[in-house]
């Protein structure tokens, strides 16, 4: 037995599993301390790892979120046993288990009643009552047990895993829609639309990409200290999407959400902000890379561990300059 095992089987972490935490504390200190929380989707091992390495190295909260896509690969149990092994891991740091875009009451009471601390209930696609109507749904199921729900006004574009809209079909959120919704639904966060777009290809090359601030803002205003989150909010960042084209990659005018616009929402009512893509960017660029530079390699502890590395990297500089979440706990 290696001396690091040795070390960490002695430790007391090894007898105590640190509980994965709801998101209503961590919340209420962004809202309040001015930056918002990561909400980082999970696949794999070496993604769990990379985000919540850096999240430990830099002292800041963090959020693992599944999507349909990641359970459907995964299988919800591994993804929970992997959260929980980094909450041992990393005792420090507060870990959320959320899922992302629930499709509906029985996907989230699966994840209530599989380990999951929060979840997002998406009716987003519906009509306004029905979106009412299944949201306060969850969210009664949902507080029974301990668990704080998400929801969604408005409609965002773009594609990611079993979420696909087109353009033509996105909607701002209505600021005059979101009291009457919180109050009837009684969920414990919203996700709003204001410029924001699934997958990699967000705007179009020449554009000059805005968020809709002003509609943050009235949201903000008719809902004073509720927590706001906002989905598709990847930047893309171009050095990944250039490694990824030289060496096999086909990636064309793949454009994100600008940082310093992510970083004016999260100072606030913005608490969480969902990053997806640009893991999926770097994990894909380290791997390629990799096979390019190594084509001897067959080993996947090997390839993959540069995937690994990128994740960390894109964490530490989202939590460093994007979210401002490092140093809150």
């Amino acid at each position: 037995m290696d001396g690091a095992l040795t070390k960490y089987l002695q430790n007391e972490r090894w007898y105590k599993t640190m509980p994965i935490v709801t998101s209503t504390e961590l919340f209420k200190k962004a809202y309040d301390g001015g930056y918002a929380i990561g909400a980082f989707n999970i696949n794999n091992m070496e993604i769990v790892q990379g985000i919540t390495d850096a999240a430990a190295e830099l002292k800041s909260p963090v959020i693992l979120q599944a999507s349909q896509g990641a359970r459907k690969y995964a299988n919800s149990v591994y993804l929970v046993k992997l959260v929980e092994a980094a909450a041992e891991i990393h005792p420090e740091v507060p870990i959320v288990l959320h899922l992302d875009h629930g499709p509906d009451f029985a996907t989230c009471k699966d994840c209530v009643d599989t380990g999951f601390t929060s979840v997002m209930i998406d009716y987003s696609g519906h009509s306004f009552e029905e979106n009412v109507a299944e949201s306060k749904k969850v969210a009664e199921y949902a507080h029974e047990h301990g668990v704080v729900v998400e929801a969604e006004l408005g409609t965002l574009a773009g594609i990611e895993d079993a979420v696909s809209v087109e353009a033509d079909k996105a909607m701002y959120t209505d600021p005059d829609q979101v009291e009457e919704f919180v109050k009837r639904t009684g969920v414990d966060s919203l996700a709003i639309a204001i410029g924001t777009s699934h997958g990699a290809y967000k705007f179009k090359p020449g554009t000059d990409p805005k968020l809709r601030l002003d509609i943050l803002a009235e949201v903000s205003r008719r809902l004073p200290g509720f927590p706001i989150v906002l989905h598709g909010s990847s930047s893309v960042p171009q050095e990944y999407v250039r490694i990824i084209n030289a060496n096999g990659g086909a990636l064309k005018d793949a454009i994100g959400v600008p940082e310093d616009q992510l970083r004016e929402a999260a100072k606030g009512a913005v608490c969480k902000i969902n990053i997806d893509s640009d893991l999926r960017l770097g994990m894909t660029a380290g791997i390629r890379k990799h096979f390019v530079d190594h084509p001897d390699h067959f080993d996947p502890r090997q390839y993959i561990a540069d995937g690994r590395t990128n994740v960390h990297d894109i964490v530490a500089h989202k939590i460093k300059d994007v979210l401002g979440s490092a140093d809150r706990i």
